[in-house]
């Protein structure tokens, strides 16, 4: 690395040597020693974006004083080549037309402006692409399974920086580090779980792809040979469940209280869930469940059920139909008319559709309320209420 110095430091946060000197004298960016280190290069690349935002230097200096700017500093963890190609070379290097590959940017949920300009590891990464395209994997759903990485992998970094702040960073400054020692305790802390997320992420990858594909093979042993789908749909059993009355409870008992049981209530749903069943998301207090074993996915409902004591109840609603699935996600009719059979379970209750019922297996009971008129449903709908068979 180039020796730093406070010359070599200006230009490269791209600001005079005159202003960076100022910035030292009046202890807005602290040097350790009178050296500039990389956590003192980050430090001045902080201070110079909080200024090009209109931020005041008072303001800077009551943020460096009391740690709040010393995340900032992890950037120094994340080298990166500077951008070489425009995003047209870069589409010709890796053989694909720009359009496409400003298609392919934006499913990965990178902006527009940070597409202009691409680095090496850009351009790597479209090559692979490319092949893969090359290869005959239907660009379609290509498009569709780098969208749902984008949107993972962006849910993943986000929680990693938000935990890290809420655990490392807040209690540090509560215990009033001087804001350089912080930055470098979080920098060595994060620079030894760093390594760790690979590993993980890969793993975890592996394991849940062969549970899927032999989850996949079942699905189409168990489809009747007749039936035959429209390309992009599946048939799934789909479920809902959410606390009965959670929005009263928050008003009774408070946010965090009421956030404290959601979370006991979505860890006891995943704990207990079949093999054949995932949670696909989680809204609130609500939870959506597809399974490819409708009988599963029922039997699971009533035996959850049997299991709660405490109020507010669980309520759960599952149909059984052909659903759109796009992006590790599921919509349409079917989907619509689960939750609404959700919603108009009492807490404790499983309420299930006819389709079902067909499907349910043998192994409960199944009581017919009747038909209903849903929200958003022109026609009725056949409720059932499952339940433990009598002995």
């Amino acid at each position: 690395m180039t020796e730093l110095t406070l010359a070599e430091v200006a230009r490269r946060i791209d600001v005079t040597p005159a202003t960076l000197r100022r910035w030292v004298d009046q202890e807005i960016v602290p040097l350790r020693d009178g050296e500039w280190t990389p956590a003192a290069l980050a430090h001045a690349r902080i201070v110079a974006r909080l200024r090009s935002r209109g931020y005041t230097l008072a303001q800077i200096r009551e943020g460096s004083r009391s740690g709040r700017l010393a995340f900032g500093y992890m950037e120094e963890l994340f080298p990166s080549d500077p951008p070489t190609y425009t995003l047209a070379e870069a589409a010709e290097e890796a053989r694909l037309e720009p359009a496409l590959v400003e298609r392919i940017w934006s499913a990965l949920g990178i902006t527009h402006q940070r597409i202009e300009t691409l680095t090496e590891d850009d351009v790597a990464l479209l090559r692979y692409i490319a092949s893969v395209l090359a290869s005959g994997f239907p660009l379609v759903a290509l498009l569709q399974l780098v969208r749902v990485y984008g949107q993972a992998i962006a849910q993943i970094a986000d929680a990693e920086v938000r935990l890290f702040h809420l655990y490392v960073h807040e209690p540090l400054i509560r215990d009033g580090v001087p804001g350089l020692e912080m930055a470098e305790e979080m920098e060595g802390l994060a620079r030894d779980l760093l390594p760790l997320a690979s590993p993980i992420m890969g793993h975890l990858h592996q394991r849940f792809l062969q549970h899927f594909i032999e989850q996949d093979v079942v699905g189409h042993l168990e489809l009747d040979s007749d039936e035959e789908l429209d390309l992009g749909r599946l048939r799934v059993a789909i479920g809902f469940v959410d606390l009965a009355g959670y929005t009263r409870l928050t008003e009774e008992v408070g946010e965090e209280h009421a956030l404290d049981l959601v979370e006991r209530f979505i860890e006891s749903v995943e704990a207990t869930l079949p093999e054949e069943a995932r949670i696909v998301k989680t809204i609130g207090d609500a939870v959506m469940i597809v399974s490819s074993d409708p009988a599963a996915l029922t039997e699971w409902a009533v035996g959850f059920q049997e299991l709660q004591t405490e109020r507010p109840l669980p309520r759960i609603g599952i149909h059984y139909g052909s659903a759109l699935y796009r992006d590790g996600d599921y919509y349409g009719g079917a989907v619509n008319l689960a939750a609404r059979v959700g919603a108009r379970a009492a807490g404790g209750e499983v309420l299930v559709t006819r389709d079902l019922v067909e499907h349910g297996g043998n192994h409960l009971a199944f009581r017919r309320i009747g038909e209903v008129r849903l929200k958003g449903f022109s026609h009725p709908t056949e409720l059932y209420l499952a339940a433990p068979k009598d002995d």
